[in-house]
């Protein structure tokens, strides 16, 4: 009988490498000694003339046309496989959807720094004592590794680094040590600490010396006596920083020495809630019952629980409908099922009010991942995450990427936010992931947002996604809605930003009564225009051409599209004039203005300069909630999840900023802007105004606003909609190059329009070809940029895996400017 050949095993590796080399995935066969390799490890494999680092991502079929395939080299030791099967799938999904390359796919699901550091690590076996055989050299090695694993890199090599390798390969061979390839945490490794704590010793004569006994030996000291008693009261152990503070290092060593104490190396978890106390701030005491329109809610994300059915439901809530109180008890019912759940919002603001909300309604461990938190802060959550250490994870868009192996339930808050869309590689809209990472894991989805994306209005119309609507707040009422012409205050001498009535409304705020306000103003900055009076030049950044931007204060002019920083001009570039004026305003002019004009409020400010601060946004909004603030003014930030009842008062102080910006998306961002913003106001026992500033009164997205008729708006926005072939009807990809020699970046731009329109036309696509035009930043970082937009049911398909650099590609794009 012949005995028939294994099978042999093929797996599919993602190469860490850049350019060409990492936007694809390769075959590898695995050798019998890797027979155990795991889907989601960490391999070293051949890559052209060089070893390179790859992650197992599946297995494999054998290539066509009989390729003979490298085998995997080595194992790379790294506690396990570095993600689960579910972000394997989800992995594989986001590289092919959004035709990103599958090393940046999993560069951005790991923490930072992780892949970077890829060592030969030489350990002792344990138990085993050196041969006698050994020579000097050998022994010398194995001196060096008593204090544990080591990096050959690290190690005194006289005879060099190739005799040293060779050495330790034949210590290897011997049995004398393991050596392994091995990721070593290049920027946010785990932390360790040294804790005590009694041996069985050091229990007795605790318990003696409490009883008035002596102990045999020389005498303690009075405060090693100390010590012994106070770990004899902590069974667990004492961090020994801690114990060296209150106690000395000399009396902790005596106790080691003498075999009552013992110390062990642990580690060290950075915390991101580790020191906030866990409260609902600012929101309202919990309603003993849901409404009708919860519990309905409640009961559908139950069912889909149940029947692991990913179909999402949208609830769609006038802000304070009480879709938290919704998100809340559907964690619950998640959580009861022993299954964990992913909450996204849009942005880190809103990440900590939420999360007190959870933690102090639920017994639930709750992580946090966003942007914001350390590095080493994001790596221990990251870890948790994949040991299932945590029930309920709260993040930004970055979050969906986490490491779970399983969930029960993903909600995305705001659903409707720009902010989950990315604008780096990969380029992938964190709700539409999130929604593909339910379908993989069989979890339930909740979209949350009072004024719905129009692309999802559609697809709830069309009977794809469910819906719920929370007509009304459980408490308060919604706010009366005023709309202030701007022209008339023109007229009337004002060239303030505060108009006269929403001036009329901030004076009047009855601080005795705790009363609040918010204004909202979606530019930055001090002035948004420096102009010379003499000759009109307008200071501009040198890299993208776009008007400057000052800031008051650091007294500096900033571009908010590339970050070039420049230093004031006292004289104009262009005529020397020192007639300099700054127009136009932002968020710094408001501050300044309504600090001037109302001494006796006390004001805050909350943008992306603030939030950039770590933590500042934090201690911001819990002052507000607080009371000890008055009045917050921001931009956008503002009018997202803040739910504080004692806010009265709102006011919009210019609606017309990204109105008529060329982008079809200008009027439902504007809506949906002015929307969230009046809705802060009111939440409570007093009734809410919202006072909306504009220069285009009469505008339908603002007249919508205004007559709380969103219907009207989304029938109007989905005809257009549904005319241009945008989404939810059909699918965008902007194609964009960016190039030093502006000439041959439209010559570029023209040819591959071109060819994409010939292949179109002899395939039969019904994609469209748009384009080139340029960019709304036609210049930017030094480079000339233009844009080639298609459109169609699937012009994903028509790229055949997309244009390689200098082109970068934005399936699904957020603006098309």
């Amino acid at each position: 009988m012949v005995e028939q050949a294994p099978v042999e095993r093929l797996v599919e590796v993602a190469i860490d490498a850049a350019g060409a080399g990492g936007a694809r995935t390769y075959t590898y066969s695995v050798p019998a000694r890797l027979a155990g390799l795991e889907l989601g490890e960490a391999v070293l494999v051949e890559y052209g003339r060089r070893q390179a680092l790859g992650v197992v991502m599946g297995e494999s079929g054998r290539p066509a046309g009989g390729v003979k395939l490298k085998p995997v080299i080595e194992r790379v030791r790294a506690d396990g496989p570095l993600l689960p099967g579910l972000s394997l799938e989800l992995a594989r999904w986001i590289a092919a959807h959004y035709l990103a390359p599958a090393a940046f796919v999993l560069r951005a699901m790991l923490p930072p720094g992780m892949l970077e550091r890829l060592e030969l690590v030489a350990e002792v076996r344990p138990g085993r004592e050196p041969d006698a055989s050994l020579v000097d050299a050998d022994r010398d090695l194995l001196r060096q590794l008593a204090d544990g694993p080591r990096p050959a890199r690290d190690f005194a090599a006289p005879e060099g680094r190739a005799g040293l390798i060779r050495r330790l390969r034949g210590l290897a061979a011997r049995g004398e040590i393991d050596l392994d390839w091995t990721l070593l945490a290049a920027t946010a490794g785990p932390r360790y600490e040294r804790w005590a704590r009694t041996t069985e010793a050091g229990r007795v004569a605790a318990a003696e010396l409490a009883d008035g006994h002596r102990i045999e030996g020389r005498p303690l000291g009075p405060r090693q006596l100390t010590l012994v008693a106070e770990l004899a009261g902590s069974p667990a152990g004492i961090a020994g920083a801690e114990l060296a503070g209150r106690h000395g290092t000399s009396a902790l060593a005596g106790l080691v020495r003498r075999g009552l104490v013992e110390v062990e190396v642990r580690e060290r978890p950075r915390r991101p809630l580790g020191g906030r106390t866990a409260g609902r701030r600012g929101s309202r005491p919990e309603a003993s019952v849901l409404t009708g329109p919860q519990a309905e809610a409640l009961a559908l994300i139950r069912r889909a629980l149940a029947e692991r059915d990913a179909t999402p439901l949208l609830l769609d809530g006038v802000t304070g409908g009480g879709k938290t109180a919704v998100y809340v008890e559907a964690i619950a019912s998640s959580l009861e099922l022993g299954r964990p759940v992913l909450v996204l919002v849009p942005e880190i603001a809103l990440a900590l009010p939420l999360v007190d909300r959870l933690r102090a309604d639920l017994d639930a461990r709750i992580g946090l991942l966003h942007s914001g938190l350390g590095a080493g802060e994001r790596a221990d959550e990251w870890r948790r995450i994949r040991s299932g250490s945590i029930d309920v994870v709260v993040g930004t868009r970055l979050a969906v990427l986490a490491p779970f192996a399983e969930l029960g339930l993903v909600i995305v808050d705001e659903e409707h936010e720009g902010t989950y869309k990315s604008d780096r590689t990969p380029r992938l809209q964190a709700r539409d992931t999130a929604i593909r990472l339910a379908e993989l894991a069989g979890a339930a989805v909740v979209l949350g947002s009072a004024t719905p994306a129009v692309d999802t209005a559609g697809r709830v119309r069309d009977g794809a996604w469910r819906r719920v609507v929370l007509p009304s707040r459980p408490s308060g009422a919604p706010p009366v809605i005023e709309v202030v012409d701007l022209r008339l205050e023109l007229a009337g001498g004002n060239r303030g930003l505060v108009s006269v009535r929403l001036g009329d409304e901030l004076g009047g705020l009855d601080r005795t009564a705790g009363e609040r306000a918010i204004l909202v103003i979606n530019r930055r900055g001090s002035a948004s225009v420096v102009m010379c009076r003499d000759c009109g030049t307008v200071q501009t950044c040198p890299e993208c051409e776009r008007p400057l931007v000052f800031h008051q204060a650091g007294m500096s002019l900033r571009c908010h599209h590339c970050g070039t920083a420049s230093p004031l001009a006292t004289r104009c570039p262009h005529c020397a004039s020192p007639r300099i004026r700054y127009l136009g305003g932002g968020t710094e002019r408001l501050e300044r203005e309504v600090r001037e004009r109302f001494p006796g409020l006390r004001v805050g400010r909350l943008d992306r300069d603030v939030v950039e601060r770590k933590g500042a946004a934090e201690r911001l909004i819990d002052a507000f909630t607080e009371g000890r603030l008055d009045v917050l003014v921001g931009t956008s930030l503002v009018t997202k999840g803040l739910d504080i009842p004692e806010v009265t008062l709102v006011g919009v102080v210019s609606a017309d900023i990204a109105l008529n910006l060329p982008d079809e998306r200008a009027a439902e961002r504007t809506y949906q802007l002015l929307a969230q913003a009046v809705g802060r106001a009111g939440r409570g026992e007093r009734p809410g105004l919202a006072i909306i500033q504009s220069y285009q009164p009469d505008h339908p997205a603002i007249q919508a606003v205004a007559r709380a008729d969103p219907g009207a708006f989304y029938d109007a926005e989905l005809a257009s909609r549904r005319r241009f072939g945008s989404p939810p009807f059909g699918r965008l990809v902007k194609l964009t190059i960016g190039l030093e020699d502006a000439e041959v970046a439209e010559r570029d731009a023209g040819a591959l329009a071109e060819q994409l329109r010939a292949r179109a036309a002899e395939r039969g696509s019904d994609t469209t070809v748009v384009g080139p035009a340029p960019a709304f930043l036609r210049r930017r970082a030094g480079k000339w940029r233009w844009n080639v937009v298609l459109r169609g049911s699937d012009p994903v398909a028509l790229l055949d895996g997309g244009p390689d650099a200098p082109w970068s590609v934005d399936v699904d794009p957020e603006s098309l400017l």
